[in-house]
């Protein structure tokens, strides 16, 4: 770590003052509650059938157990690599910690290009635009430069944006939800406990619990977050919670008021279907606006989340030295690079199948970051008994995601295999090449007060963060 001085510049300057817990959960639930719910619905459907609401219970559920080890660590590790902080904590620095930091790092970039290439597919025909190769692009880049030039004021703008976003996304649901819910036929949501119904359901549990993943996000928060020692669990826990509340009650309402076959035939739009027998044809248009603001929420969380986990692997050695320099608007170089690389994967590539190499690689990450907390237990602290829980069903769950993918997309199952080996590949050469390893942070919180974790986090700031005051102090002291 540097020794260089504090900076004189104010605390909680306009560019750089620090997230409420509100606009770090709305961070979270804006990438939870982003294209999945609206576009893997009929999905869902087709294979839970009535059981989908509790498939969402028990998804949740998995979802807690990993989340019990993010906020423990994340309580006391304040670092923007969120999990491969906690990762080389528990791991040490080795060929594999950085292969996961690449492979966590590129999951938000294609992420990103999802999101994009989601918000085109509702957009134009909202707007009764041709679908065109052009008409998408120019979408597709537009939007993840809206949110780039978002993230230019800083993360207090980009959480405040994200709080109005979220609060929009969730009115729109909560009416779904509100006038919905009384023209529910019982017939159609009773579970079913058939051995077909039951296997389609376990199936279903792996991939919706995927939906959950963006809870991780509030880690690469931790360094932009107002006393992160105790908003980091709060924040983590909520916007749980929330979502859970909200994937219930909307699968309730779409299963209740929509037959199995209607809802599967859909597919993409299943919501916006569902909500035509009480709505109408307005119903339809509301859940679009809905899905809009969806994944205009995830794609601004994922983007601020991509681009702090560059910087902050940059900072650490793991990436390129340039993914930290500040350039344009006295932001780093990871948020353009982050942004940039999202765009040419959402013009370049077909993103089929993508969205569940994704998954894969997350629950690849989940398993080593409970692997650390077992490991650091005894320093961070950590019930064995949730902590061996957690890592048992997110293993079983991923080996049904690969037999899923075996099942239904062997592309799919060998895209997987083919990202954990090429990123394991490009660490060796990369560390090859440069020599470097991570450099250990001493950011390290150990049952300190709140004055001394503002303190600290001051001092990391002022040290990493370019500011016009601090360059013009330095001058005037240079002989």
């Amino acid at each position: 770590m540097s020794d260089i001085a504090p900076s004189p510049t104010p605390r909680h300057s306009k560019h750089n003052r620090k997230m409420g817990l509100w606009q770090v959960i709305a961070l979270a639930v804006g990438t939870m509650v982003g294209a999945s719910i609206f576009s893997i619905f009929g999905l869902g459907a087709h294979l839970a059938g009535p059981n989908l609401p509790l498939v969402f219970v028990l998804s949740g559920a998995v979802a807690l157990l990993v989340a019990y080890s993010y906020a423990k660590l994340g309580s006391r590790i304040i670092s923007d690599a969120g999990p491969i902080e906690f990762i080389l904590k528990g791991m040490g620095d080795g060929i594999l910690t950085g292969a996961l930091s690449i492979l966590f790092w590129l999951t938000y970039v294609v992420s990103i290009a999802l999101f994009a290439k989601g918000f085109a597919s509702y957009l134009l025909p909202l707007l009764n635009i041709p679908v065109t190769s052009l008409a998408s692009s120019i979408t597709e880049a537009g939007v993840v430069i809206v949110f780039l030039l978002l993230g230019l004021l800083g993360s207090s703008a980009v959480g405040k944006a994200e709080l109005v976003i979220v609060v929009i996304k969730l009115s729109i649901l909560g009416l779904f939800v509100a006038l919905g819910v009384w023209s529910i036929k019982p017939y159609l949501v009773t579970p079913s406990f058939t051995p077909s119904a039951m296997a389609g359901s376990v199936n279903a549990i792996a991939i919706f619990f995927l939906s959950y993943m963006g809870f991780g996000l509030v880690t690469n928060a931790s360094e932009h977050m107002q006393n992160p020692q105790k908003n980091v669990p709060r924040a983590i826990y909520l916007s749980i919670l929330i979502v859970s509340v909200v994937y219930i009650l909307v699968s309730l309402v779409a299963v209740g008021n929509l037959t199995l076959p209607d809802l599967i035939k859909a597919q993409d739009n299943a919501l916006a279907v569902a909500a035509e027998p009480f709505l109408g044809k307005t119903g339809f248009l509301l859940i679009s606006l809905g899905a809009l603001f969806s994944i205009a929420s995830a794609l601004n969380a994922t983007l601020f989340g991509g681009a702090n986990v560059a910087y902050a692997l940059a900072r650490d050695g793991e990436l390129p030295r340039k993914f930290n320099r500040k350039r344009w608007f006295g932001s780093s170089e990871g948020l353009y690079f982050t942004a940039a690389l999202g765009i040419v994967f959402a013009l370049v590539f077909n993103l089929n199948g993508i969205a569940s190499i994704t998954s894969g690689v997350f629950m690849v990450i989940y398993l080593f970051v409970l692997f650390s907390h077992w490991k650091l237990k005894g320093q961070y602290g950590g019930n064995p008994l949730i902590i061996a829980t957690g890592f048992v069903v997110v293993a079983v769950v991923f080996l049904l995601l690969l037999k899923y993918q075996w099942s239904t997309d062997r592309g799919s199952f060998y895209g997987t295999c083919i990202v954990l080996g090429g990123s394991l590949l490009l660490e060796i050469i990369y560390r090859g090449i440069t020599r470097r390893g991570f450099i250990q942070r001493q950011l390290t919180l150990l049952k300190k007060s709140e004055k001394d974790l503002i303190g600290e986090l001051d001092k990391e700031f002022s040290q990493l963060l370019s500011h016009p005051q601090r360059r013009r102090s330095d001058m005037k002291d240079t002989p």
